[in-house]
C-alpha cells in the first residue's frame, strides 16, 4: 500500500473544503482576492474603444425609486454587472467602495444587479459597504451584454468605452484613479 505524503493530504483537504457549501464561497473569495491584489484594469487599445450612442439607462434603487441615468451625455460613468453570490464580484467589491467614496460625486457608479434587494440590502450592511446599488428596469444595452459577472466599464462623458474588464480587478489602482482624473478634466 502506498503512503500519503502530505501534497496528497493537503490536496484531498482542499477538494474536500471546496465541495462543502459553507467553506466553498470563503475560500473561491480569498482565492480572487489574491487576483485583485495582482491585476489593475487597463484601458482599452484606441481602436477598440467602442462609441455608444447617449442612451437613458433606466433604473430603480434598492428602495423601488426609479430613476434614469444619462450615459453619454457629459459624466463620466462607472458601470459594475454584479451579484452577492459570486466570488470574483465580493473580492473586488472593497476596490469599487473605495473608489466610489471618492469619486461619487463627480462621476456616476451604476452596480447593478437581478437580485431580491433584501438580500443585496443585507449584503452591504453586513460588509459595511455605503454603495448604491440599483435594479435594471430595462434590458441591458447590446453594447455593454455580456454573460459572465463581475463586468464592469468606465465610460467618458461623450460615451466611450474606456475600459471593460471581465473578472476580479483592482478598480482603486493608481492606474484606475489616473484615468479617472484625467477623464473628468477632459
Amino acid at each position: 500500500m502506498k503512503k500519503l505524503s502530505l501534497s496528497n493530504i493537503i490536496f484531498v483537504v482542499v477538494i474536500a473544503l471546496l465541495i462543502i457549501p459553507q467553506t466553498r464561497k470563503p475560500i473561491q473569495v480569498a482565492l480572487q482576492k489574491i487576483r485583485v491584489q495582482l491585476f489593475s484594469p487597463s484601458t482599452l487599445d484606441k481602436e477598440d474603444q467602442q462609441q455608444l450612442e447617449p442612451f437613458t439607462y433606466h433604473l430603480r434603487s434598492l428602495d423601488g425609486i426609479s430613476k434614469g441615468i444619462e450615459i453619454g451625455q457629459g459624466r463620466v460613468t462607472f458601470i459594475s454587472y454584479w451579484a452577492t453570490w459570486c466570488p470574483p464580484c465580493i473580492a473586488e467589491f472593497p476596490s469599487i467602495d473605495k473608489l466610489f467614496k471618492d469619486y461619487g460625486n463627480e462621476i456616476d457608479f451604476l452596480l447593478i444587479t437581478n437580485e431580491d434587494p433584501e438580500i443585496v440590502k443585507r449584503f452591504l450592511k453586513e460588509k459595511e459597504f455605503d454603495i448604491p446599488v440599483v435594479l435594471p428596469q430595462m434590458n441591458t444595452p447590446e453594447e455593454l451584454y455580456e454573460s459572465s459577472i463581475p463586468t464592469s466599464y468606465i465610460i467618458d462623458a461623450t460615451g466611450k468605452i474606456i475600459i471593460k474588464e471581465q473578472g476580479a480587478v483592482d478598480w482603486n489602482s493608481t492606474e484606475i484613479r489616473e484615468v479617472i482624473d484625467q477623464l473628468i478634466i477632459n
